[in-house]
């Protein structure tokens, strides 16, 4: 991850204006998953990893509706396999909004519609590499959760637009 020390600082007195507050911690996973999504730094494993997984939740939170909770499971799932993300090479981010923008809100009801704004102009600047992220989710999640299937649980499928998303297990 690469950021002038101004946006890292930035980007801190965000996270602790996240945490002063039990309303606002809700939005901590978008936040944590925006910042590092826009400034991506450059092709080492490190940098593979943060982005395949911080772009995968966001195509959970944002393209597929998913709670916070289960987005996070989810991504824990990928983590098993975060050291066969592929580089995604970034993209411009003139246009989105950034954590500046953040820091200029009062009101809590402001802090949270500026957040959700802001992981949704990081997650449109990846446009190109969309399918990816949806691909990595399919991928690597459903593998991971139909390995753990047994005669307890059914999986279910959970469908968006005609495909599959990833299977999800509810008990028997």
């Amino acid at each position: 991850m690469l950021s002038s020390p101004g946006c890292w600082a930035a980007y801190g007195e965000v996270l602790a204006r996240g945490f002063s507050d039990y309303r606002l911690t809700r939005l901590h996973r978008l936040t944590v998953d925006a910042y590092p999504a826009q400034h991506p730094g450059v092709n080492v494993p490190a940098a593979r990893r943060s982005v395949g997984l911080h772009l995968s939740r966001l195509y959970l939170l944002l393209e597929c509706g998913w709670s916070m909770e289960r987005a996070n499971n989810a991504t824990l799932a990928i983590t098993e396999f975060k050291d066969r993300c592929d580089w995604l090479e970034p993209l411009t981010m003139i246009g989105t909004l950034s954590v500046r923008e953040v820091l200029q809100v009062a009101s809590n009801q402001e802090h949270e519609n500026r957040v959700r704004a802001w992981a949704a102009s990081v997650r449109k600047a990846w446009a190109v590499h969309h399918d990816t992220s949806a691909e990595v989710v399919c991928r690597f999640v459903k593998r991971d959760l139909l390995s753990q299937a047994n005669e307890s649980v059914n999986v279910v499928a959970v469908f968006r637009q005609d495909h599959v998303i990833m299977p999800l297990f509810t008990k028997r």
